[in-house]
């Protein structure tokens, strides 16, 4: 049988010693892959397809250190299927005819490969096509494997040929006994107080490798007595969190932080918020967003969410950062707690739509202005009623296009100050029945 883990671009390791303890915990066969349940459980989805023999071409979506290339090698195994993997960020067109080509070969030679492409968003439209004609004819069965979210970054002809499967950041109880394993195979234990160990954890911040990189770190450290959580915070650094501000995590926790606000909790809209800053968002995006939370979701229950908005927006320009940001907390905060309306919202969609039914009607020559004889001939402004000159200061006529039914787009909710508004809506609407508006 042909090397199963043939790798394009990369020289087998050589001296144990040497090797990274990730490199040394590998799995040798599906079931000590430690986490992704959904996938790998008696009922996931791989499970089925092997179990079956009917492996499938398949995209991989999650963060890194999660074991995607992992399972990929052993799919290869399980199926007696030739690996090969390539990344798209180091790989163009000869390369792929090189690895095309060789699946072709073994192929009339009675083998499959299983061609795994790590980042396989980063290939361009027409390399991703590249793999259609393998897929179908059997040649290929493909695994990509890709931390942005396949529906936006891959061709549609590909997702359509794949299946798409989660695989999930480690929780602590996996990370956990990842640790465990780590020191069976070191032979030796951690030396860490309970509090330095879950700190240890968290600074993995769920991704497998990084956990295993810094067991590492602490084991090459030769300590003589256990090491408490404020000296491990010391000698290390807590893994940058994943955010792209151009991909999946932005556009995630932007969401995240729209919906605490417009649930409002005030604590989960702060945290969100204090995690798209920690990513290196741009606060003057965050001043943004939060300016529209206002607009959209508060609108006229509370008329002066736009002006702490803006207030703190123009606050955060004349100060910087970091103390300008708390001003942006500050309305955050108020944001959340805010009486909530989307009437005038939804309102302004409801006349857009009739905008664009209706939009050739002109309006009633009633309240056209007639600044020439000629126009006055034509009716412009006759008839109209000086709304000052009526009683009330209402005239009840009609504004709508001439044969249009009068709709009623905006209704307020009974909260904040549109409470006061449909008292008043309901005033003009009894004073336009009266006088046959």
């Amino acid at each position: 049988m042909t090397d199963l883990f043939d790798t394009v671009g990369e020289a087998p390791t050589k001296t144990h010693g040497l090797r990274p303890l990730a490199d040394r915990l590998r799995p040798q066969v599906l079931a000590e892959v430690i986490g992704q349940k959904k996938i790998l459980g008696p009922e996931g989805p791989l499970s089925v397809m092997l179990a079956a023999k009917a492996l499938g071409s398949i995209i991989f979506w999650g963060p890194p250190g999660v074991g995607k290339t992992t399972i990929a090698r052993l799919l290869a195994q399980e199926t007696d299927l030739h690996f090969i993997q390539i990344s798209a960020i180091f790989s163009g067109v000869p390369e792929l005819r090189k690895v095309f080509e060789a699946a072709k070969n073994r192929w009339d030679n009675g083998q499959g490969t299983l061609l795994f492409v790590d980042e396989i968003h980063r290939f361009n439209k027409a390399q991703q096509d590249s793999f259609l004609p393998l897929m179908e004819n059997g040649t290929i069965t493909l695994v990509g494997a890709t931390t942005e979210n396949p529906s936006f970054e891959l061709n549609a002809a590909v997702l359509s040929r794949a299946q798409v499967m989660v695989l999930e950041r480690l929780n602590p109880e996996e990370l956990e006994l990842l640790v465990q394993r780590a020191e069976a195979e070191a032979e030796v234990q951690l030396p860490l107080e309970m509090d330095a160990r879950t700190s240890l954890l968290e600074m993995a911040d769920g991704d497998g490798r990084t956990l295993l990189n810094l067991i590492q770190q602490v084991i090459a450290w030769k300590l003589d007595s256990p090491m408490d959580q404020a000296s491990l915070s010391k000698r290390l650094m807590k893994r940058a969190a994943i955010y792209d501000k151009s991909g999946d995590s932005h556009y995630n926790l932007i969401s995240a932080l729209h919906k605490s606000v417009r649930g409002s909790d005030p604590d989960a809209a702060l945290y969100w918020f204090a995690r798209m800053l920690a990513g290196g968002e741009d606060p003057r995006y965050l001043a943004r967003r939060i300016t529209r939370m206002a607009v959209e979701d508060i609108g006229l229950a509370d008329p002066q969410a736009q002006d702490v908005c803006l207030q703190s927006w123009q606050t955060y320009e004349r100060l910087g950062s970091p103390e300008g940001e708390l001003a942006l907390a500050q309305a955050v905060t108020y944001l959340a707690l805010a009486p909530k309306s989307n009437a005038a919202y939804m309102a302004y969609k409801a006349a857009v739509q009739d905008a664009k039914r209706t939009g050739s009607h002109p309006p009633p020559k009633h309240i056209l202005n007639a600044p020439t004889d000629l126009m006055k001939d034509q009716g412009y402004g006759g008839g109209y009623n000086y709304d000052h000159d009526a009683e009330d200061g209402f005239s009840g006529q009609n504004y709508f296009p001439d044969g249009m039914d009068r709709p009623s787009y905006y209704v307020p909710v009974e909260r904040g100050f549109e409470r006061e508004l449909i008292k008043r809506l309901a005033y003009f609407e009894k004073l336009r029945t009266r006088r046959g508006g």
